[in-house]
């Protein structure tokens, strides 16, 4: 186990969602001048005859948003960890080519990295109908709701396509507003939350390995905090490991959840149709609420999902460092 940090976060990347209801500098409104340069790109992706993934960022050339681009990157390691890119006009496109948009601009931020066991580098994120229990089922392949989590890449990015009937809003809450509250409330807990802990993979371990992997919720390296909440994850590994979590894990898991949602640290927003989000995994919780969807298939909620590795990734404790798209993290970075 690394060492603790007991001091508390500073800076923007401690937001809490109270303090931004009246702050909307996390959204990025699209210009003219963006979206012609976006569709410029596509043009030329088209011209080719490419789809994705099989293009590149040289096939999607965007140098007139280098300021832009620099900005999201900078913004989502040493900023608020998130942000919403708004305004693609989505009448004007089919879903082929808001995906070749949507591709080309995560190729221009990061590293596109395979999300499950089939290798796919771009997600689709709709209800297939199919039962969370089942230890195989990933929870963004339904329609119910997702506790607060992250995922195993340094930043996840959503284009919506189409959203629900109802339902279905984005939340989500600084992993690092919610430590300064352990920190100060419930520092008997803190050491437990830094031990490492079985994760299922849901199913999408590579032939051979492991269904499990270790990692602690929080890990304090190289000057950075960073936190992985998987906790449905850690409870479902418990059938396939055979450990149980102790008490005081349990509460210590309890307390996390109680302070997520006590209306205080969470900011809620329903993706619109053409909404980018993107968030740092490392120090932004993400979450979903129950949706009903459309019976007609054309109009049922479909979002898109990238997972990037990102040129000013942190480096992670070993202990952190968990398998990604079937390559260690940083074996990744050093081919940066």
């Amino acid at each position: 186990m690394g060492s603790i940090l007991k001091e508390k976060i500073q800076g923007s990347v401690a937001w809490k969602g109270s303090d931004l209801t009246k702050d909307d500098s996390w959204i990025y409104y699209m210009s003219d001048k963006m979206i012609a340069s976006l569709e410029n790109a596509l043009f030329q992706v088209k011209q080719k005859g490419l789809q994705v993934p099989d293009i590149n960022k040289e096939d999607f050339p965007i140098p007139d948003l280098a300021d832009e681009i620099a900005y999201f990157i900078d913004e989502l390691e040493n900023g608020k960890g998130f942000l919403l890119i708004r305004g693609l006009p989505m009448e004007r496109y089919t879903d082929e080519e808001a995906s070749i948009i949507y591709y080309g601009l995560g190729l221009n931020l990061g590293i596109p990295v395979t999300q499950n066991a089939k290798g796919d580098l771009l997600g689709h994120i709709k209800d297939r109908g199919l039962d969370f229990s089942n230890t195989s089922v990933r929870a963004y392949q339904t329609n119910v709701h997702l506790p607060y989590h992250t995922d195993l890449t340094d930043v996840v990015g959503l284009l919506c396509l189409r959203k629900a009937k109802s339902g279905g809003l984005s939340s989500l809450a600084s992993a690092m507003a919610l430590y300064n509250e352990i920190l100060e409330k419930y520092p008997e807990y803190l050491g437990i939350l830094y031990r490492p802990l079985f994760h299922d993979l849901r199913g999408e371990q590579a032939q051979g390995e492991s269904p499990v992997f270790s990692s602690p919720i929080f890990s304090y390296y190289d000057g950075k905090l960073s936190c992985r909440f998987m906790r449905y994850y850690v409870e479902s590994a418990q059938e396939k490991t055979g450990i149980k979590l102790s008490k005081m894990e349990i509460e210590a898991f309890d307390v996390m959840d109680s302070l997520l949602h006590d209306g205080n640290l969470q900011i809620d927003m329903m993706m619109e149709p053409g909404d980018m989000q993107f968030v740092n995994n490392y120090t932004v919780l993400h979450s979903r609420t129950v949706f009903e969807d459309y019976e007609e298939e054309e109009r049922r909620r479909h979002l898109l999902r990238l997972w990037l590795m990102m040129p000013n990734g942190r480096e992670v404790a070993q202990e952190f460092d968990v398998f990604s798209g079937g390559i260690p993290v940083r074996e990744k970075k050093a081919k940066r």
